[in-house]
């Protein structure tokens, strides 16, 4: 009697001491909820199915009929002709752009001129074509053997082309034919001897803002020696370059 009653006894304290020792281990598990074991149960089947609907969201879904690619606009074929005129289309603003340029330079850099007369032969003949810079004096000063670009002092309707031989401020002379700046002999390795003459001239100086100027071909040529000196705001370009005729083709330096 007395060992049934150990018995008992042995097994209840067993049960309570499982049960203690189940309690201690769902006190060690995370929590996630407030509730018991089943609540939490059913919240590790739910994340269980959210996770496994998350991965089978992530992952690329496989159908057993795609569906055919479809071209785009820019993917379809484009016949030669409409390609064509895409291409000209877009060449526009490139040519438009060019042209204003070439307007610019026309107008405001480099204007086309034909010489008229042989006053500057050899170095240039009669009907002649050379491109004048009509800009660069904007940028530098007007040196000694230029070939300048001028509105003639006694009729602004015309223009004459010469060369600089005097500056602002020099003392120009000339003894038969031979012209001396400042009282020394000035070379002129441009001049042909069949072109020169053998006048002369008193010496002068040079106003400020004003250059005197004479044509290669001295004994053909209307220049400061005979109407005198040229004012600055009257000189509107250079002579850079001879584009016509081909065989003479090259610049005037």
């Amino acid at each position: 009697m007395s060992e049934t009653k150990k018995g008992i006894e042995a097994g209840k304290a067993s049960d309570i001491e499982h049960t203690v020792e189940a309690g201690a281990l769902r006190q060690t598990e995370p929590s996630v909820q407030s509730a018991g074991s089943e609540p939490r149960l059913e919240s590790k089947a739910t994340s269980g199915v959210e996770a496994e609907s998350v991965m089978r969201m992530s992952t690329p879904q496989e159908t057993s009929n795609p569906s055919p690619p479809t071209l785009s606009p820019i993917d379809s074929p484009i016949d030669p002709a409409t390609r064509l005129l895409l291409e000209i289309r877009g060449w526009v603003p490139d040519l438009f752009f060019a042209a204003l340029i070439a307007l610019f330079i026309v107008f405001f850099v480099v204007r086309p001129v034909r010489v008229e007369g042989v006053s500057m032969q050899p170095r240039l003949v009669d009907q002649e074509r050379i491109f004048v810079n009509s800009f660069i004096y904007h940028l530098t000063e007007i040196h000694r053997g230029d070939i300048v670009v001028f509105f003639y002092p006694r009729d602004t309707s015309k223009s004459f082309i010469k060369r600089v031989i005097g500056l602002p401020g020099d003392f120009l002379e000339i003894k038969s034919g031979t012209v001396f700046v400042n009282g020394k002999k000035l070379a002129e390795p441009y001049l042909d001897a069949k072109c020169m003459d053998f006048e002369s001239m008193p010496p002068v100086k040079i106003r400020e803002g004003a250059y005197f100027v004479m044509g290669d071909h001295r004994n053909q040529s209307n220049d400061s020696r005979h109407w005198g000196m040229v004012a600055r705001e009257y000189i509107y370009g250079k002579a850079m370059f001879r584009y016509w005729p081909m065989s003479r083709f090259g610049t005037l330096d």
